[in-house]
């Protein structure tokens, strides 16, 4: 069975950083891309970063020059590097992670507060 575990949420201030990691475990032959996605309250659930098994990476416009994603193909890990947080960045945060020949996976969510 695969599982993705999310870490690295948590609060701060405004201006300040924060960093996700998603590992991904179990039975894994090969994971395509992998990605963070956020939902606010009482609307779908939204891209923020996406990164290709090579490396390519695609932003949500709200993010583009303060976050970055990038992951380690060896530890099958995403991480998500926070800069500049601002309060409407407040949300929960998913990690998902396509798998070859298996699907798509989601992890279960980490909390992400900027105080004003």
């Amino acid at each position: 069975q695969v599982q993705l575990v999310e870490s690295g949420g948590g609060l701060v201030q405004a201006g300040g950083s924060l960093r996700l990691s998603c590992a991904v475990s179990g039975r894994i032959f090969s994971i395509n891309a992998m990605g963070w996605y956020r939902q606010p309250p009482g609307k779908q659930r939204e891209l923020v970063a996406t990164i290709t098994s090579g490396g390519s990476t695609s932003y949500a416009e709200s993010v583009k020059g303060r976050f970055t994603i990038s992951r380690d193909n060896a530890k099958n890990t995403v991480y998500l590097q926070m800069d500049s947080l601002k309060p409407e960045d407040t949300n929960v945060y998913y990690c998902n992670a396509i798998v070859i020949g298996q699907g798509i996976y989601w992890g279960q969510g980490t909390q992400v507060t900027v105080s004003s």
